[in-house]
């Protein structure tokens, strides 16, 4: 089976969108022949096991994108297309394109169309963009892939398409080093709390600084390490808040964290927290878990299997909610902490593997094809 996808962006600072489609690509490629179209920009991840074909960007005009789009679909003759992400007009065009030529399409909004993702410049942004093109896009797609049951949901109340498959992110563990956290956890150690995610509003990065200033006290002799890349003004304004919080020398910014420097990170950590307003999956979630930490996360993820497998805490969003699963996380022995690494890496090996959320895909689009 010959698949298309398109995707807006594969640089390293697209964050959980660009490494789902790394993560994928490397297990489906294997299954399909694989084609993605994007754009060039200055830090592509590196994409395996399929073909990388670069398309003008959708602030050229827009007859340059559909020709090179086109002139994609003539060459490689899909069996399927895919399309990703919501509010970049050419992940709207390019389905659109496809439909054009008979082709069954695939729609995957990645959480854009979570209702506190709409609720934001919702008349200034959303409404023009959906009355332009989104809504038509995703009323015309023959599947909507949803990655998570709550996700599902949501798209279902939005009324615009009845047809949603849910197939989790997956978590390549061939990357991932296994780390002895019986020897770690028992071992003299600075306890290193970590944040690892794109730096914007939505990760709810503020309600995790107020905490930490609540609990300065208990968590004295602690680190705090807010990894990930955003706009500089808004890392100003969070590391403020850390100074007015009296919690500055505790809470560190250290920038974009990739590839191996990424699993030291969490490999060296005690806990990890997301405190996100929202999150369709939040695949930093399972690769800590994969990594046998402990996290905190949110009811804005669809994480519950935090509390049902005892491997950390899913929260209310807000500081108050996030302060009393820190003051729970400082009550766990190392036993206790051990013992939920276990259970988090056990659940994320039983049920989030890359090469099994790639042969769902595959169900999905011969069901398609057929």
């Amino acid at each position: 089976m010959r698949v298309v996808h398109y995707i807006p962006s594969i640089d390293r600072k697209s964050g959980g969108v660009g490494a789902y489609m790394q993560l994928l690509a490397k297990e489906l490629g294997k299954l399909c022949d694989l084609h993605i179209v994007t754009h060039r920009s200055a830090h592509e991840l590196p994409l395996e096991n399929c073909k990388v074909h670069f398309i003008p960007s959708w602030w050229l005009p827009a007859i340059n994108a559909k020709r090179e789009f086109m002139r994609v679909l003539q060459e490689v003759q899909p069996d399927v297309f895919h399309t990703n992400c919501c509010w970049s007009p050419l992940s709207s065009f390019t389905l659109e394109w496809a439909k054009s030529t008979g082709l069954p399409c695939v729609y995957t909004p990645h959480g854009m169309l979570e209702p506190w993702i709409l609720q934001r410049h919702h008349w200034t942004r959303k409404v023009p963009a959906l009355m332009l093109y989104q809504k038509k896009s995703i009323q015309r797609a023959n599947v909507l892939h949803a990655t998570a049951e709550s996700e599902r949901q949501h798209l279902l109340d939005l009324g615009y398409n009845p047809h949603v498959t849910v197939i989790p992110n997956g978590v390549d563990f061939s990357t991932i080093p296994i780390v002895d956290k019986e020897h770690f956890y028992h071992s003299e150690h600075q306890r290193t709390i970590l944040f690892l995610s794109r730096i914007h509003v939505k990760k709810g990065i503020n309600f995790l600084i107020e905490a930490v200033g609540r609990l300065k006290n208990e968590l004295k002799g602690s680190r705090i390490l807010i990894a990930g890349e955003g706009e500089r003004d808004y890392i100003r304004s969070l590391e403020q808040l850390a100074e007015n919080r009296g919690v500055d020398n505790m809470i560190h910014f250290v920038g974009g964290i990739y590839g191996d420097d990424k699993w030291k990170l969490y490999s060296e950590a005690d806990l990890f927290v997301l405190p996100t307003h929202s999150e369709n999956f939040g695949i930093v979630v399972a690769e800590a878990l994969a990594c046998g930490v402990p996290v905190i996360t949110t009811k804005g993820t669809p994480w519950q299997e935090l509390e049902s497998h005892h491997c950390g805490w899913w929260t209310e969003v807000g500081t108050n909610a996030t302060e009393q699963a820190l003051r729970e996380f400082l009550q766990c022995t190392p036993d206790d902490l051990i013992n939920m690494g276990r259970n988090g890496r056990k659940l994320v090996e039983e049920e989030y593997s890359t090469l099994t959320i790639a042969k769902q895909m595959m169900e999905m689009y011969s069901k398609l094809k057929s």
